[in-house]
């Protein structure tokens, strides 16, 4: 079989082609482009293997672009790259591997391109087609490939067992393309990765979260958070979330399985937002709910509080995964914690000063507290999602309201702690935050409007009230 190939990569690897012949090295494109293209996928990068030196075919065919591109080279892995346009085109020669068990770094030697088709990690993804002059374009594919690419089949070319546990990332691999493709493992594959779990410890939790990350930004998160628990990876990577499955029930009194109804809400997200951070919010929205499930004779199961601790296990979990502990990681904690305000606002005798105080915590982020929140109905009654949908439609309106009488979104005090210092002659003391306090909680109250004068007025009193001594020369 011979693969197009779209206008716009024909003439690179042309080009390549030619860098090869002259060189006498056979040279192939390997990989996830071979992959996508079949299945009608945009692929960002090419891959390219020649039996031989790898990074002196990249210098070579570097030469026949018109801009000369910069070579990089990676010594310590026998790569190098260069980009043409938005591409990034790898070179490496043929190797065959093999590990040893402590460890997924394998000792490389050259080898075959049959070699080289061997060690990759599913049979979609061992396809190669050749750049040689006179079988340009043909497909070389020994593990049916493009069989398994029609059947959406997800399968290892090797006996799974020794794929997974000479590198067990390749495990959550598996899941993951069956989460972005939508493809199927097949059944002794899924049973390696059963029997070859605890071989993940061996991988670092970097490549482990760079994995988990592609799975919940792919077409079927839920797809892959259901196969990662199946085969109990999940309770070794994330087994706070693992926590979350399950239903019990007591007195006949049960509760949902907030597994289930957690990646509901995450499903929810995905079809509003591709913002990574926002669906690892919806991720960890419950993830306080077993540690404060209890079940009372009267109201049955409850989770009080769970939001609070949701928001104190962000960090942890964050820490843990390796993911950035920075303005992300608040993000998502903020989310949390807040998750459950919007829908305390739909009854009708919430006051402005309680709109006015989610518009003051959520600030900028309240776009995205909504549109969790939205994504976290998902009751199978149809009236009942109507009404708790149109709820927060009024939500929204009464916060629109509010906000473009008040301002107080992102808000800024209008008296700062240097006016405070200022206006009675004192240095930083505890005073100030007292006073700074006053007016904050003064004005989300709606006791005083949201100005200076009106703010200063009250500094004044609470500041006096304080036994501070207020300085007739100070210019408010």
């Amino acid at each position: 079989m011979l693969m197009s190939l779209p206008q716009e990569d024909r003439d690179v690897l042309l080009r390549i082609s030619n860098a090869a012949n002259e060189l006498g090295l056979e040279s192939y494109v390997v990989g996830g482009y071979v992959r996508d293209r079949f299945l009608g996928r945009k692929s960002k990068d090419i891959d390219i293997v020649c039996v031989g030196d790898g990074i002196k075919l990249a210098k070579a065919a570097a030469l026949k672009f018109d801009h000369k591109p910069r070579v990089t080279v990676y010594g310590r892995f026998g790569t190098a790259m260069f980009r043409v346009g938005e591409r990034d085109l790898e070179f490496v020669g043929a190797r065959k591997e093999s590990y040893r068990s402590d460890s997924r770094k394998p000792n490389v030697e050259p080898g075959s391109l049959e070699d080289d088709q061997l060690r990759r990690d599913f049979t979609i993804n061992a396809l190669a087609v050749s750049l040689q002059e006179h079988d340009y374009g043909t497909v070389v594919d020994p593990f049916n490939g493009l069989s398994h690419l029609e059947e959406k089949r997800i399968q290892t070319p090797l006996e799974p067992g020794k794929t997974f546990s000479d590198d067990p990332l390749r495990m959550i691999r598996a899941i993951r393309f069956a989460s972005q493709l939508g493809f199927e493992i097949e059944a002794s594959t899924f049973e390696s990765i059963r029997a070859y779990k605890d071989r993940i410890r061996i991988v670092s939790m970097e490549r482990i979260t760079t994995e988990l990350n592609k799975i919940i930004m792919s077409p079927f998160p839920t797809k892959g958070f259901e196969l990662l628990e199946q085969c109990g990876l999940l309770e070794l990577i994330f087994p706070e979330f693992v926590k979350l499955r399950g239903a019990e029930y007591q007195d006949g009194i049960g509760h949902k399985d907030n597994f289930s109804h957690t990646l509901e809400v995450l499903e929810g997200v995905c079809r509003n937002s591709d913002d990574l951070y926002l669906r690892w919010a919806a991720l960890l929205h419950d993830i306080g709910k077993p540690p404060t499930k209890r079940f009372d004779k009267k109201a049955g199961w409850t989770f009080h509080g769970h939001e609070v601790v949701g928001a104190a296990m962000v960090p942890r979990i964050f820490r843990r995964l390796k993911l950035p502990m920075n303005d992300r990681m608040k993000f998502v904690q903020k989310l949390v914690r807040l998750h459950l305000r919007p829908i305390s606002l739909t009854k009708d005798s919430i006051t402005d000063s309680a709109i006015r105080r989610l518009l003051f915590d959520a600030g900028d982020d309240l776009e995205d507290l909504m549109t969790l929140c939205e994504a976290d109905i998902t009751t199978k009654n149809p009236k009942r999602k109507r009404r708790f949908l149109s709820n927060y439609e009024i939500v929204r309106e009464r916060l629109k309201t509010v906000e473009e009488e008040d301002e107080i979104r992102n808000w800024q005090p209008p008296v700062s702690g240097d006016d405070i210092m200022t206006a009675f002659d004192i240095k930083p003391s505890r005073e100030i935050g007292i006073i700074k306090d006053a007016i904050r909680e003064a004005i989300l109250d709606g006791d005083i409007p949201n100005d200076r004068m009106a703010a200063l007025q009250l500094m004044r009193e609470k500041g006096e009230s304080l036994g501070l001594t207020f300085q007739t020369n100070f210019k408010g």
